[in-house]
């Protein structure tokens, strides 16, 4: 190996934990069984005692302090440093110090009695350093730790609001231990599990009791996987109620004990269930889970694991997920070691040896870790459902063959022994109950270990020789024996273990045990979290700058330039306004004289009048004041222009500069003059007659009518009008996009953006036609940048998750999806929020009027009205809560009206307390608080009349649907395309009459009528009386030439109560069928009412026609005029009107009419051949004549 090749390996780094001081430690000197003392002594306050201060890492002893002395109100200066050294050979030591802490205990050094050999020490309290700042880069960190009191130690005996005694450290390296490369692409996981609630129905508090463990594996390296086992699990009953604020706990916390065992400022958070990524989030599981964490029994560790991951085991643990997301949490229950007293467990003292591997109650939790893919997630929460641990199952879920069950249970029992601060007391009077039940249990399991193998391939049937599998006949009596001992196990435990070979076999396989787990709908709470994310995402700065780099952003109005061209439009500026002030000055002089004498000027008068203007301008000051006024102007020019900004030396050289620059500002002050004159000469440019609205109405109806170059030309029109407007260039890209003119539409919507960057419906087009294009890298920034302009568009981040689809991205898209549908779900509950308030309002003012009508009443009847009429009738039933429909009928009672109101006003506190239930789910005091009210009975009247339950509103419809209606006004037909495939699988879709309606929509922008027409047969299945799908039967029929057909939809539709979303084509194509008809009435008529919802060229330009057949000359020609006022470029309009003007014997407009419709390329040749005959038969209107 050559030099190069040789590994680096950094040298230890020494880890130094400096104890600076304790400080208010006041102690009492007491004579108690852990002070030996002379019998002469007395408890005595305030005397001086001696402290140290044990160092312990894990196992590991680091070192003591020396004695100091403990003087009360004076802190103690410990200041001692014990030192850790941390090698970088093996990769798990950064992990180690991540999750283990240094345990600092306290210990009093009591003093010596007569004829005492050695010293005597009490422990008074503990405190747990945290080393995770060091992984995460820090070199030094400082920390006032509170000591813990350990049982009967002094230290109980402070009062609670008093101050604690606290001790001061600090940890510190010389060098960060982690580079820069590892701070960047290492991470560091946090395992949370809190609890297990809903547990099996068989566990109980009394008898046996057990420990309980969970196992995850964790990628430690590139290559291989550990099992992270939280073996502290106890079984808590629902009585003993968790603090709000529940503190973490360390995973292996060593020698601690007491409060100490909990991680320092470390606590569970109080999520919302609405934002937590688990399973149980419905309102049904709501309830099972307030009942589960309230009435039933549950296992708690509320224990934090930290893990190191370097890059390569990040990186693993990354394509892990995305291989497979689902990762498997497995929870199981172990017998409670009880070591011999005084022997090391493990080594013949202890009896759980052989009960190492007895795990029971094996269930498995699968944890969807997609969302850790997700862009710019750290941390997933949630409860998740525990199934039945099967290898089948972890196969099929997790691609694993087999878990870590086995090798879990033994690390388990290996902490449960190491650990002195066991959770689990002894209980008197059932040690020799345990001990014989674990002797059994040891015979057991040396049978088990002998013959296991006979048993597996027994498991199709247990009973040997039964159905499935024939008796062992040449074994002995004593396998026999085995063989049945073994069954019998299975039998006890109620747990059939997998077997692969059954599984192959396709014999599903059984766990008993593990079932009872699904029973019961347990679920199991847990938190993973990370210091960075798998998957960074991108900050909405970066998104808006790689916008700006594709797409610059462009000035509304161009900037003023400073150069040459700014000068000559400075001069010509200055010489409009010399020659103002001189015609002003002209004006003066002579204005009068000239209004008065109407004599031809001649020449000489002319002169004289110049002369008398040049010496009023020179005698005044006013020449002087004209030439310093253009004085600066010339110079810019001289500066910007000619670049000359230094002395002539050459006289020759300066009057040939003079003589160019003396032409070039006569030609200028030309140029300025003939500007600023003819300015009063230029008529006023008239206002258009349309605007843009109105100019986008004629590009959609040319589109329909598939005149796609009068179409463009209306779109064109309008950017020409502003171009700084972006919804303009919006519109041409859409329909560019339509008619398949990709580059085009790609530089609108650049246009569209370069405008206005925060345009969200360009960002998308944007990202379509980048897509269209297959340049996805790009495609993603601006589908990104658009669902950071707006967050809350379910558009937006519905047409991400159509693009991930698109790139095969699953785990993209479901993020993207699931945040469209929380937006969906929440614009859901604000609008049924907003229903409700209305209808409150409106109650109320019933409400008012009801009681007005009441005092009427009262009144008419003087005093001898009842005076309370509610009270005489029996309360109604449970069912007549909610407020019946024919509430405001108005034959109602009184009484009817206020208990009605008194009903609503009940269940609107009964739902305002049930949400408020809800919210506090994760906050253990409220659970205490409702577990004890729910065992007291309850009022008559509240038992009589439950709460309704709110129902959870629902939304309209799909985030796709929403996203389908936009994509087919936009033309985006491959989006559309996969979005109505995601409806038609989606729950709240399916094959609806809306999907096929829109699929009848895209079908038809294809030109694919078959395939729209039998879509709409399906939609009109679901509804018949839908005037859309019969407005689209009748465009289908229209194109496919079926005019009759056409003509019945377009009369269905016209005739329903309600329109069709496009009512202006229906009108235009279903008269033009009456003009095919010569039905010129109805045409007319029809006509007419396009006219008035939308007018049109094309509408009035039909009623002209109309009209011209019905004889109406008169109407026809004011129909046409409206037409071409509209669109003076319309051949046809201006071929109608050279047939009126005939009929009417107009020579002169007749032959100009006709002119520009020939000017115009008139194509209609039945039009052309009727005018030429009308021009026969009346003698003119053709000038060829």
């Amino acid at each position: 190996m050559t030099e190069v090749d040789v590994p680096q390996t950094r040298p230890p780094e020494p880890l130094s934990i400096h104890i600076v001081k304790a400080s208010n430690l006041k102690l009492t000197k007491i004579d108690n069984g852990q002070r030996p003392s002379s019998g002469t002594s007395k408890g005595t306050k305030g005397d001086n005692v001696q402290i140290t201060v044990k160092v312990e890492f894990g196992e590991k002893v680091l070192g003591e302090s020396p004695k100091v002395d403990c003087v009360p109100d004076t802190p103690a200066e410990i200041d001692y440093t014990a030192t850790l050294n941390c090698s970088f050979e093996d990769p798990l030591v950064l992990d180690e110090i991540s999750y283990k802490p240094v345990v600092l205990t306290v210990t009093e050094v009591l003093p010596k009695e007569k004829k005492q050999k050695e010293e005597k020490t009490a422990q008074l309290g503990q405190c747990t350093v945290d080393l995770l700042p060091l992984v995460k880069g820090a070199t030094k960190h400082h920390y006032n730790l509170v000591i813990n009191p350990l049982p009967g130690s002094p230290l109980e005996t402070i009062p609670p609001e008093g101050p604690k005694p606290e001790m001061e450290v600090v940890i510190s390296v010389q060098e960060s231990l982690l580079e820069g490369t590892q701070i960047d692409q290492g991470n560091l996981m946090t395992l949370t599990i809190e609890s297990l609630y809903s547990p099996p129905e068989s566990w109980t508090m009394t008898g046996s009791q057990y420990a309980y463990a969970a196992a995850l594996p964790i990628p430690m390296s590139a290559d291989k996987e550990t099992p992270v086992v939280f073996a502290n699990g106890a079984l808590k009953p629902s009585i003993d109620k968790e603090p709000p604020n529940r503190q973490k706990k360390w995973a292996v916390p060593g020698s601690a004990q007491g409060n100490s065992i909990y991680i320092p400022e470390s606590f569970l958070p109080p999520d919302n269930i609405d934002d937590e990524d688990g399973e149980f989030k419905s309102k049904d599981d709501r309830e099972h889970r307030h009942t589960a964490e309230t009435e039933k029994l549950r296992v708690t560790w509320n224990t934090e694991r930290r893990c190191y991951l370097d890059s390569l085991a990040t990186k693993s643990f990354q394509d892990k997920i995305a291989k497979c997301r689902y990762w498997p949490v497995e929870v199981m229950r172990l017998p409670q070691p009880a070591a011999a007293k005084g022997k090391k467990p493990g080594l013949g003292g202890g009896k759980f040896k052989d009960d190492e591997g007895s795990i029971s109650y094996h269930g498995v939790a699968f944890v969807n870790l997609a969302p850790l893919l997700y862009p710019g997630v750290k941390r997933i929460r949630g409860a998740y459902k525990v199934h039945a641990y099967t290898d089948h199952a972890m196969h099929e879920k997790t691609k694993r063959k087999t878990g870590f069950g086995e090798e879990a249970g033994k690390i388990a029992f290996n902490i449960l022994n190491r650990n002195s601060a066991s959770p689990f007391p002894k209980k008197a009077g059932k040690e020799g109950g345990e001990k014989k039940e674990k002797e059994v249990k040891k015979g057991h399991s040396e049978k088990a270990q002998r013959s296991m193998s006979i048993a597996q391939h027994q498991q199709a049937n247990p009973t040997p020789g039964g159905p499935g599998g024939q008796a062992p006949t040449e074994r002995d009596g004593s396998v026999k024996s085995d063989i049945l001992s073994i069954h019998s196990i299975i039998q006890a435990s109620q747990t059939i273990k997998s077997d692969t070979g059954s599984e192959m076999e396709g014999q599903p396989p059984v766990n008993v045990e593990g079932q009872q787990y699904v029973d019961a709908k347990a679920y199991v709470m847990l938190e993973i979290s990370l210091t960075r994310p798998l998957i960074p995402k991108r900050p909405p700065e970066e998104l808006a700058r790689r916008v700006a780099e594709y797409i610059p952003p462009r000035p509304l109005f161009p900037k003023r330039t400073d150069g040459a061209q700014r000068a000559v439009e400075d001069f010509h500026n200055q010489v409009g306004s010399v020659a103002n002030l001189i015609l002003d000055e002209f004006r003066d002089q002579f204005g009068d004289l000239l209004k008065v004498d109407d004599e031809p000027q001649t020449v000489e008068a002319m002169e004289s009048r110049r002369q008398k203007l040049i010496y009023e301008l020179n005698s005044s000051g006013k020449y002087f004041a004209f030439k310093e006024q253009l004085k600066y102007a010339v110079v810019k020019i001289v500066r910007e222009k000619y670049l000359k900004t230094s002395a002539f030396e050459d006289r020759q050289e300066l009057q040939t500069f003079l003589s160019e620059l003396y032409v070039y500002l006569i030609d200028q002050m030309h140029v300025a003059l003939g500007k600023f004159l003819a300015l009063e000469d230029q008529a006023p440019i008239p206002k258009p007659l349309t605007d843009s609205a109105q100019l986008k109405h004629f590009a959609r109806e040319a589109e329909v009518n598939g005149n796609y170059e009068l179409a463009t030309k209306y779109y064109q029109e309008r950017i020409a009008r502003n171009r700084n407007d972006p919804s303009h260039w919006f519109d041409y890209g859409t329909f560019c996009l339509y008619i398949n003119d990709i580059t085009k539409a790609e530089e609108c919507f650049k246009e569209c953006i370069a405008i206005d960057q925060k345009h969200l419906q360009g960002l998308l087009l944007y990202g379509v036609v980048c897509t269209l294009s297959e340049r996805n890298e790009a495609a993603e920034t601006f589908f990104e940048a658009a669902t950071c302009v707006d967050p809350k568009s379910i558009l937006a981040w519905t047409m991400l998750g159509l693009f991930y689809d698109a790139v095969n991205n699953e785990i993209g898209a479901e993020m993207a999806y699931l945040e469209a549908n929380k937006l969906n779900q929440a614009a859901a509950v604000a609008e049924a929020k907003a229903l409700r308030e209305d209808d409150v309002t409106k109650e109320r003012l019933a409400r008012g009027e009801h009681e007005s009508e009441d005092k009427e009443v009262d009144h008419d009847q003087g005093g001898l009205a009842p005076p309370s009429v509610p009270d005489i009738k029996q309360p109604s039933p449970p069912s007549s809560d909610k407020p019946p429909t024919s509430a405001r009928s108005g034959k109602g009672s009184v009484s009817d009206t206020r208990r009605m109101s008194a009903s609503k006003r009940s269940v609107r506190i009964a739902k305002g307390s049930k949400i408020k239930t809800e919210s506090s789910t994760s906050r253990p005091g409220s659970h205490y608080k409702m577990g004890s009210q729910r065992g007291t009975p309850q009022p008559a009247e509240e038992t009589e009349e439950p709460p309704i339950r709110e129902p959870t509103p629902v939304p309209r419809c799909s985030i796709y649907m929403q996203t389908i209606e936009w994509l087919i006004e936009v033309k985006a037909v491959p989006f559309t395309e996969r979005a109505l495939a995601h409806e038609l699988l989606s729950p709240m879709g399916g094959p609806t009459s809306g999907y096929h309606i829109n699929y009848a929509r895209l079908k038809l922008q294809k030109k694919e009528y078959k395939e729209a027409e039998n879509s709409l047969d399906e939609a009109l299945q679901f509804d018949y009386q839908n005037p859309d799908a019969w407005a689209l039967m009748g465009h289908v029929k229209y194109m496919t030439n079926d005019v009759e057909a056409s003509r019945d939809c377009y009369e269905r539709t016209i005739s329903f109560t309600s329109d069709a979303a496009e009512m202006h084509s229906i009108y235009l194509r279903l008269a033009s069928i009456y003009l095919q008809e010569e039905k010129f009435s109805n045409a007319k008529n029809t006509f007419l009412m396009a006219c008035k919802r939308s007018p049109s060229c094309v509408s009035w330009l039909g009623v002209g026609i109309a009209c011209y057949r019905l004889g109406e000359l008169a109407e026809s020609e004011d129909a046409l005029s409206e037409a071409n006022i509209l669109n003076n470029t319309d051949p046809e309009v201006w071929g109608y009107l050279s047939l009126v003007c005939l009929k009417t014997g107009r020579q002169l407009e007749a032959e100009q009419a006709y002119k520009y419709a020939l000017k115009l390329n008139l194509s209609d040749y039945d039009l052309l051949t009727e005018i030429q005959h009308v021009q026969q038969d009346v003698g003119f209107g053709n000038p060829e004549f």
